[in-house]
């Protein structure tokens, strides 16, 4: 039998094989749901994903939504699927504490600009002069349909907006109409 000797380039071809097989197996990701503890100081909580779980389920306690934030790194997705699955959330330990949101940066000079709200429908499509020309017309006289398609883009982008300006005023008409029956219904 011949003597079987290690030569350089087989040398190298294991010491390279050894190293990845090393850096593979120390990379590995831990089991299902934890992580390592320096992972977790790593992410980030919003505080707004804590505001729209708990948002979504108000009998949940808010450190245990930022919990469970953490330990997902911050998917509410699958927090939400967790809480509706029945499985709950698990009690946080009693060093974590709730991130508080960063105060935003204001001018000294400026006055904070108010965010105006959501503006109705009617402000929004500027329907105000077709609420009040239309409130008598549109109940006492039906109007024609016109046809359902068109080949003309502009003709059905106006037969589209005007469809959704009846809308809009009809709703408006109907709600108008419970606000009145709620109030004379109502005992003085």
């Amino acid at each position: 039998m011949a003597e079987q000797t290690l030569n350089i380039p087989q040398l190298l071809v294991f010491i390279i094989v050894s190293v990845l097989a090393v850096r593979w197996y120390l990379a590995k990701p831990a089991a299902a749901g934890s992580r390592p503890a320096g992972a977790n100081r790593a992410v980030r909580i919003n505080p707004a994903h804590i505001d729209q779980v708990a948002n979504m389920f108000p009998q949940l306690n808010r450190r245990d939504i930022a919990w469970d934030l953490q330990r997902n790194g911050g998917n509410v997705a699958a927090t939400t699927e967790r809480v509706l699955a029945g499985r709950g959330l698990e009690v946080p330990p009693t060093s974590f504490n709730i991130p508080t949101p960063r105060p935003t940066p204001t001018s000294r000079t400026a006055a904070p600009i108010a965010k105006p709200s959501q503006p109705d429908l009617i402000t929004r499509y500027n329907l105000s002069s077709k609420l009040t020309a239309n409130a008598e017309s549109t109940t006492t006289e039906e109007q024609p349909k016109q046809k359902a398609w068109s080949q003309d883009r502009t003709e059905r982008q106006a037969n589209f907006q005007r469809r959704r300006e009846e809308m809009i005023l009809a709703a408006r008409r109907k709600l108008e109409e419970k606000e009145k029956a709620k109030v004379s219904g109502a005992p003085a």
